[in-house]
């Protein structure tokens, strides 16, 4: 009997290579997508964690300022202490380089380390001077060691320049580093803070312990000792490492989560082609049945033909996502348009792990697919089916359990999220899909028994509303592919399309000016560098230059609330008029109490933070508390909606910061010009005035507001072209899923459409049948892919995007474009049919009427 079995499982699967090739496709293209998108990610978190490792190295603890930097003599302070072994201090700069003979600056950081301290904690980033390099070179004024990285992008130059803020420095190449990441250069400690002028600063000490000093009581016994510097964090090494994790970690979980759409879709055409080849083989279980194969063994039957199909697609899908991540690497970068890994070139970091648990997933798939199909198998009446009495159930299950399943699934789109993630939300889309696709067989009832009455004149579509009315579990087990990927296809489209008008209402608030000027390339902290660039001199100069009306400038600082949470920005802005109105405000502003200071927190702050309206929000007041002062009370005003800076923004009066931080540079001014006014008049005018106060005229960077608007809507096109992609995989097959299903519909039905033909139906009205068939079937398919996309589309705007981001955004339904791809899809059903059709209606199908003669 057992060979029995394997020789029915492997002449099905042998005699229809097409149908079960679209499942094997299916299951291939989920995995390969899934499992892609994981070595990407994880090729690209690894090189950089192994970057931020390599100039980290590994101390013990890391004292960090929460924001700029602190005073040296903490660092006399700590290596005191008995229980310190080792103290390493260090100064990080962000500046960039000025290349020869190229217009684009390169992003550079600086570090200025205590060489003879480097060894132990932080060895690759110890200089090695160049061969004939003076021995005492790595202590020298103005000389500098590069990274493989920074010497890939400058070449072989000798020298060349630093540019920080406003101010230029030449410096000289001395030898290397082998730290790794993007591009950096090491320099000594002393030589660092001259030439950057921060005397008496530093921005990191990292700290080796003495044998057997207990870390936690370390800490506590540093925190409590008497001046000891509240704005100073204490970091453990895995802090880092973390930071860079917790950066990323949305973006990724959401990427994969989408490419995990097109295995899910792949689940529901198992389950179309199994429930198919069950149906149609149904007398040959039933045979087997009499002869000896138990319910039970049925069952395994076609569980063993699913596992079959998950196994070959899952093994060709891994080959196939290492392929696609090799290429996308090698000419993507780690980035995939989210923007966190830009600059970082990884390998590919091959995982065994994951290839298994992915495969594992492809086959998971499959089966999940198949059990529906194998419990159909296991319940067929025999003897009934024998005598064509009764036939495998084709999914037209109770309609309770889809209901149940639907309010399970909005239920818990309100739960809230797990470790920073929607998981809840994830499940709460699967189970509306699932109980949207079990409710077909309903739905089909719902609308082509009402239907069927008015085609009573019209023979033809007459035919195709009765098979589909008549026939609806089969129609649900044809569509249930293209329902599960144009619901998503839809709810994304949806997602996108809101995000993307939120962002330009966004833009039309935050860009009021008319031109808008900033530091050319100062780095990657971009307008949040810890230095300002333009003083309060050359703001009132640029305040009076002819066609000026107005100027408001932005100080952005980046400020560290958590060791374990990338730092959040603060904007010290000086507001033209109204705050609230300046500000895209999400619900209403509070009135700030007598003696305090009012800010308003961008969305992820309140959400991270808990920074709520209407309290004052005492992690920002730590940062600014210094010996002898009194301490600041910040009270949040308000919070306002901001879609750069996901890990969170604050925003104060200009005036307040000055008055807390006695600095009066700016990072950004922008400008409102008077009517008729050129912006090149005005550019080459302030131009001027920045050469009068030795600034380089290529130190600036001008925008006008719709260069700014542009750029903006180009980088989130970019960001989210990848989702556009994976749409159309799974489109594509949700149409497969059609195809096979039909073509094994029209194989079956020969004798059917011979006797169409011996009644006088020509060949053209039995593929106008077919096709009308194909009609009313993937217009049942795109209505409830509609009806269930917006519904996910719902959790995705209102549940996955606040809880993953960390900041709302209005829904927006663009109609035509749902219509057109659900015209497009019932098109392609359309189409598919007629051509499935076309094999079925020829002379085989007239002569096929013998067989029962």
């Amino acid at each position: 009997m057992r060979a029995l079995l394997s020789t029915f499982s492997w002449q099905e699967l042998r005699h229809h290579p097409w149908r079960n090739a679209a499942a094997v496709i299916a299951v291939m293209l989920g995995v390969a997508l899934a499992f892609s998108v994981h070595l990407i990610n994880a090729s690209a978190l690894d090189e950089f964690s192994s970057a931020v490792r390599s100039v980290n190295g590994q101390p013990d603890l890391e004292l960090r300022a929460s924001q700029g930097s602190f005073d040296e003599s903490l660092f006399a302070h700590v290596v005191a202490d008995p229980r310190v072994a080792l103290a390493s201090p260090v100064v990080e700069i962000n500046a960039v380089a000025l290349r020869p003979g190229s217009s684009a600056p390169l992003s550079i950081r600086v570090m200025g380390v205590d060489a003879l301290a480097l060894p132990s904690i932080a060895p690759e980033l110890m200089p090695r001077p160049a061969s004939g390099a003076p021995r005492f070179s790595l202590f020298a004024p103005g000389k500098v060691f590069l990274n493989a990285a920074a010497r890939t992008a400058l070449g072989d130059l000798a020298s060349f320049e630093l540019r920080r803020g406003a101010a230029t420095h030449r410096v000289e190449v001395a030898g290397s580093v082998a730290a790794g990441g993007k591009a950096l250069v090491v320099m000594d400690i002393g030589a660092a803070q001259d030439l950057f002028g921060r005397g008496g600063q530093l921005t990191r000490i990292d700290l080796r312990l003495a044998p057997g000093v207990d870390r936690a009581a370390f800490v506590q016994s540093l925190q409590k000792s008497p001046g000891w510097p509240v704005a100073v964090q204490i970091a453990e090494p895995g802090d880092a490492a973390q930071r860079v994790s917790n950066l990323s970690r949305a973006y990724r979980v959401n990427l994969t989560v989408l490419a995990l759409v097109a295995l899910f879709t792949g689940a529901f055409l198992v389950f179309s082609v199994l429930a198919l080849s069950v149906a149609k083989r149904a007398q040959q279980f039933a045979l087997l049945g009499v002869l000896g194969l138990t319910p039970k063994q049925r069952l395994r039957l076609v569980l063993v033909e699913s596992l079959a199909l998950g196994f070959v697609g899952s093994i060709v899908g891994i080959g196939l996502g290492t392929a696609l991540a090799a290429f996308a690497l090698k000419v993507l970068g780690g980035d995939l348009g989210g923007g966190y890994f830009a600059g970082v070139a990884p390998a590919l970091h091959w995982s065994t792990s994951a290839a298994l648990l992915y495969g594992a997933l492809g086959v998971l798939a499959a089966m999940v697919g198949g059990w529906y199909p194998a419990r159909a198998a296991q319940a067929l009446p025999e003897a009934q089916t024998l005598k064509g009495l009764g036939s495998a159930p084709t999914g037209s299950g109770r309609q309770w359990v889809a209901i149940v399943l639907c309010i399970g699934g909005a239920l818990m789109a309100f739960a809230p999220a797990v470790y920073g993630m929607p998981i809840a939300a994830y499940l709460s889309v699967g189970l509306l899909l699932v109980g949207g696709i079990t409710g077909l067989p309903g739905l089909i009832a719902l609308i082509y028994d009402r239907l069927a009455p008015m085609m009573s004149k019209r023979l033809l579509p007459l035919l195709a509303v009765e098979r589909a009315r008549r026939m609806r579990g089969t129609a649900a087990v044809a569509v249930s592919g293209v329902v599960a990927s144009l619901s998503l296809a839809v709810a994304l489209t949806v997602m996108v399309a809101s995000f993307r008008d939120s962002v330009t209402r966004w833009l039309d608030v935050v860009l009021p000016a008319d031109l808008y000027l900033r530091a050319a390339n100062v780095g990657s902290a971009g307008s949040a560098s810890d230095t300002g660039v333009f003083g309060p001199d050359l703001v009132e100069a640029i305040a009076h230059v002819p066609g000026v009306t107005r100027v408001s400038t932005v100080r952005a600082r980046q400020v560290s609330l958590t060791p374990t949470q990338p730092p959040v920005t603060l904007l010290a802005r000086s507001f033209v008029g109204d705050a609230t109105q300046a500000l895209p405000l999400v619900g209403d502003a509070f009135k700030a109490p007598e003696g305090s200071i009012g800010v308003y927190v961008s969305e992820a702050m309140f959400d991270l933070y808990g920074a709520r309206p209407g309290t004052s929000f005492a992690p920002l007041a730590k940062t600014f508390e210094r010996d002898g002062t009194t301490p600041v009370d910040f009270f949040v005003v308000g919070v306002w909606r901001d879609y750069v800076r996901q890990f969170g923004s604050i925003v104060l009066d200009a005036r307040d910061f000055e008055r807390l931080t006695g600095d009066r540079t700016v990072n950004d001014v922008s400008l409102w010009l008077a009517p008729g006014t050129a912006d090149a008049q005005v550019q080459q005018a302030i131009r001027a005035l920045a050469a009068q106060r030795q600034i380089a005229g290529d130190a600036l960077e001008f925008a006008s507001v719709g260069e700014l608007r542009a750029m903006s809507l180009r980088i989130f096109d970019r960001s989210f072209a990848v989702t556009y992609w994976l749409q159309a995989v799974a489109i594509a097959i949700g149409l497969f899923g059609v195809a096979a299903s039909f073509s094994a519909q029209v194989l079956a039905r020969r004798k059917e459409f011979g006797l169409l033909a011996h009644l006088g139906f020509t060949r053209q009205q039995v593929l106008a049948v077919v096709a009308g068939e194909g009609a009313a079937w993937t217009v049942i398919g795109a209505f409830a892919g509609i009806a269930l996309g917006l519904a996910v589309s719902v959790v995705l705007v209102k549940v996955v995007n606040p809880q993953s981001f960390h900041w709302t955004m209005d829904m927006l339904v663009p109609w035509g474009r749902l219509l057109a791809l659900c015209a497009a899809v019932i098109a392609a059903g359309t189409v598919t049919a007629w051509l499935a059709g076309r094999a079925a209606a020829g002379r085989d199908a007239v002569l096929a009427v013998k067989e029962d003669w």
